[in-house]
């Protein structure tokens, strides 16, 4: 892409926690910062990505089926430490080129979930390298308290969208790649709600002892939205789970965790952000 186009994606994606137009409108999508091999310098480029579970998300060296690799990919093969950035987060990562079976699997399942990646594979003799940025920080999301706080939920909404959009789009079967967008989905709100069980609420508690029905009723809504995730998680471990019973539990799922956010924005972020 031309770098004219790729500075406004960029400028539009900090403008807006990750939100963009145009061809990446309505799809997930990252700033890779990577160090130039030749030069040294900081190189900031705009790319669609994938949910792998746990700590890292998966690139493709795709350059649209050009006949050469991307510079980004020439830049990070010689320098593994990149930055990321989510639209909520900005961290660290140490990028793996992957290699075999592993490579396989991974391009099968983009190419299962957009058969463009195929289209790209078909336009050039090299093969499109697969790329994992794994995740060496967890970053922190900029503002005061209660504004990050926020970022972090709209996050949240964001992926919940993108999941639903995703298995009302899907055919009868459910894709490798969906099952992990969703189950990346679960992973992220359980270790999300652990650490507010573990750290927050017990400072809001000892802090503001008026709060405690508060904290009580988060703390209730946390083991609802757990129930559901749970529920979640045991219809994608099926073999051939129904979409239309899927499409209902994610849309249950969404019902309690805006309810959640909702009194939870409603009642912490004025006290964080005091």
């Amino acid at each position: 892409m031309p770098i004219d186009f790729n500075q406004h994606v960029i400028d539009e994606f900090r403008a807006n926690a990750g939100r963009v137009g145009g061809p990446f409108e309505g799809g997930r999508l990252l700033l890779l910062t990577t160090t130039g091999a030749r030069t040294g310098a900081r190189h900031t480029t705009p790319l669609g990505y994938l949910p792998d579970g746990g700590e890292r998300v998966i690139v493709i060296a795709s350059a649209a089926g050009a006949p050469r690799h991307p510079a980004w990919y020439h830049n990070l093969v010689a320098n593994p430490r990149v930055t990321i950035e989510d639209g909520t987060f900005t961290y660290e990562a140490d990028a793996v080129v992957l290699a075999g079976a592993e490579r396989d699997e991974i391009f099968a399942r983009a190419v299962e979930a957009d058969p463009g990646w195929a289209e790209y594979q078909a336009k050039t003799t090299r093969t499109l390298p697969v790329v994992a940025l794994k995740a060496i920080d967890g970053g922190s999301p900029e503002g005061r308290p209660g504004d990050a706080l926020k970022a972090v939920h709209a996050a949240f909404r964001r992926e919940l969208e993108l999941v639903r959009k995703e298995i009302a789009d899907s055919g009868p079967g459910l894709g490798a790649q969906l099952r992990i967008n969703c189950l990346t989905l679960c992973q992220g709100l359980e270790h999300h709600h652990a650490m507010e069980d573990g750290g927050m609420f017990p400072h809001f508690e000892r802090a503001v002892p008026e709060l405690a029905p508060a904290m009580a009723r988060l703390r209730e809504e946390h083991r609802t939205v757990k129930r559901l995730l749970d529920e979640l998680s045991a219809l994608l471990a099926a073999e051939r789970p129904d979409r239309e019973v899927l499409l209902a539990e994610v849309e249950r799922l969404t019902a309690a965790l805006e309810a959640h956010l909702d009194y939870e924005e409603e009642q912490l972020i004025p006290l964080l952000n005091g």
